[in-house]
C-alpha cells in the first residue's frame, strides 16, 4: 500500500476512501457531490466524509510546510519496510 494503493488488498470502501483522498490531494478543485455520493454509498456517513476530508487536508498542510521549510526527516524513525 505504500507504493501504490491501487494494487493493495482493500475492501471496496478503502478503496473508495483512498480515491476521494487522492482527488482532495490533487484536484481538490474538481471534487463535487458524485465524489461524496461515492463515499455515502460504501456507507460512510457525513461525519466520516468530514473527518476523513480533515485527516487528508492535514496531512497535506504539513507535508507543504515541511517542504517548504526544507524540513529534513527525522533520524530516529525508520522508512517504511526497513529493518527493526
Amino acid at each position: 500500500m505504500v507504493r501504490d494503493w491501487r494494487q493493495a488488498p482493500l475492501s471496496d470502501a478503502d478503496l473508495a476512501l483512498c480515491r476521494f483522498g487522492a482527488k482532495v490531494t490533487h484536484g481538490q478543485h474538481r471534487s463535487t457531490e458524485d465524489d461524496l455520493e461515492a463515499l455515502r454509498g460504501h456507507g460512510f456517513d457525513d461525519g466520516a466524509i468530514h473527518n476523513a476530508t480533515q485527516v487528508v487536508a492535514y496531512f497535506n498542510y504539513m507535508s507543504r510546510i515541511a517542504d517548504a521549510l526544507g524540513v529534513e526527516p527525522e533520524t530516529f524513525t525508520r522508512e517504511w519496510g526497513g529493518a527493526e
